[in-house]
């Protein structure tokens, strides 16, 4: 068993004096960590005894109350300041909250050294250490005992429950819930308060919690993957530690990573055939055998274009779905995700809350056979465009209708050609610019000079470009029914994703 704090004051030869806090004298303490670091609790961890010569000790009660309520949130055994050094006056709201926690706040006398602190803590714990040694071992062992499988539930959190005695969570940080699609599942009330525990940095170690069902936590970091917490109950004899805690996280790392691997395989698999069906290339019936295999039958999926803020979570797309076992195929090609998902209220949320807010997202109708997929993904990115056009977080194809008066891809790939195709035709043949002209020249109202601003070049060129314009398409600039017909036009090519040039 670990020391307690009443077991170091009982100590003679320590000479440590109790300031406060005399209800938590029962505290284990597993080691000792000595800080004159500003806001020292972002490094101590559960069951430490943090030791300081009062340096950057807070001066006002407020700070002073707050640096109690922090080092009890994050478990640590108490609070030991040397006598006679730096430590500014202690305050009655110290004191007092001190006494309200149950954290036992110690004097060291002067000039006694913190080294013998720590030596008479490592010696009255040896015992422990030898047993911790042995468990972090087997904890490292669980890698080489657990065989791989399933990927949608963690082994290795069911088999660090079996070795350290009490129940273990790889959770989400976000939401608190189990990270894999099967678990292990924390309870709703455990997963309410790692979600609130793992907002920002987890302390060194890990940070020691209450549910508010009243079930004791440690939550802690997973090396290398910031979006997953490790949480476990370690309640009884289970003797559960930050130190063991660490050890258990790496383990479940490295578990993650190889999960991860796993799926990008997977999801480079999937983009080969997303790209066949969005180029209309994919032979129909191997592609629905395909897409039966990965759970998604055509005539009820449907075809998302996404864009967002933070390319990462594009590329991320396929572990949300996984996550939420949502069955998908996806891909991401010029800053767009393609992906096939089946035609449900819960597969669209679950694409549009792993975007996040800067997400624009466009969907298809059901793309009913593998025959229509290609025009399905053009649907997609047609209600993409809308969507980044007006700003609203997601578009069904259908809405984009209303917006243009447009009835459909058709119609739009046919109003194209008959109103911008001669200027296509001409700027691919002579490298000229007379769409892009078009565009500007509507943008600023028609202005002459806004427009050749605008384009940097001369007002002269810009009156050429429109003269060009009305007489490949047969339109006057000036007519009011011509320019909606070119407008529209434009806002249709746009969303078939031929949109102007950056």
């Amino acid at each position: 068993m670990s020391i307690t704090v009443r077991e170091l004051l009982d100590m003679p030869h320590l000479q440590l004096r109790l300031h406060s806090g005399k209800t938590g004298l029962d505290r284990q303490v597993s080691w000792t960590h000595t800080s004159d670091l500003p806001e020292p609790w972002q490094w101590v961890s559960t069951r430490e005894l943090l030791m300081t010569n009062g340096m950057s000790f807070p001066a006002s009660a407020a700070d002073q109350e707050r640096l109690v309520e922090e080092l009890d949130r994050v478990g640590a055994s108490g609070l030991a300041i040397g006598e006679q050094m730096y430590c500014p006056r202690l305050t009655q709201r110290f004191t007092a909250a001190s006494e309200r926690l149950g954290l036992p706040v110690l004097w060291i006398r002067y000039p006694m050294p913190f080294v013998a602190i720590s030596r008479a803590v490592a010696e009255a714990t040896l015992l422990e250490q030898s047993q911790r040694l042995i468990r972090t071992e087997r904890i490292y062992d669980t890698l080489r005992r657990t065989a791989a499988g399933d990927l949608t539930r963690s082994r290795i959190a069911d088999a660090l429950t079996k070795e350290l005695g009490c129940p273990v969570f790889v959770c989400d940080r976000l939401t608190g819930q189990a990270y894999h699609p099967e678990g292990p599942h924390p309870s709703a009330d455990v997963a309410e308060a790692v979600r609130d525990a793992a907002q920002g940095t987890l302390a060194a170690g890990a940070r020691s919690i209450r549910s508010t069902g009243g079930v004791e936590l440690l939550v802690g970091e997973v090396p290398t993957h910031e979006d997953a917490v490790l949480a476990a109950t370690p309640a009884g004899n289970a003797g559960l530690d930050g130190v063991l805690m660490q050890h258990a996280a790496t383990v479940i790392a490295l578990e993650l990573s190889q999960t991860h691997l796993a799926l990008a395989h997977s999801r480079r698999t999937g983009a080969e055939l997303t790209a066949q069906l969005v180029d209309g290339r994919a032979e129909a019936r191997g592609a629905r055998r395909q897409l039966m295999g990965a759970g998604l039958d055509p005539a009820h999926s449907i075809f998302v274009a996404a864009t967002c803020d933070e390319p990462q979570r594009l590329r991320d797309l396929h572990v949300a779905l996984w996550r939420h076992r949502i069955p998908h195929l996806t891909m991401v090609r010029s800053d767009v995700a393609h992906a096939v998902i089946p035609l449900s209220d819960e597969a669209v949320d679950v694409v549009e809350n792993s975007l996040g807010a800067s997400a624009r997202i466009g969907l298809s109708l059901a793309m009913k056979t593998v025959g229509r997929s290609a025009e399905a993904a053009k649907e997609a990115v047609w209600a993409l465009g809308t969507a980044q056009r007006t700003g609203d977080a997601l578009v069904r194809y259908g809405d984009a209708m209303v917006w243009t008066g447009v009835g459909g891809v058709e119609d739009a790939q046919a109003l194209v050609q008959r109103w911008l195709g001669p200027l296509l035709d001409h700027d691919a043949q002579n490298r000229t610019d007379l769409v892009d002209t078009l565009e500007s020249f509507l943008a600023h109202q028609r202005s002459w000079q806004r427009t050749s601003t605008a384009m940097n070049v001369h007002r002269q060129t810009v009156l050429y470009r429109v003269r060009k314009i009305e007489e490949l398409t047969g339109t006057q600039l000036s007519e009011t029914s011509d320019i909606v017909q070119l407008w529209i036009a434009l806002r249709a090519r746009d969303l078939l994703g031929g949109g102007r040039k950056s």
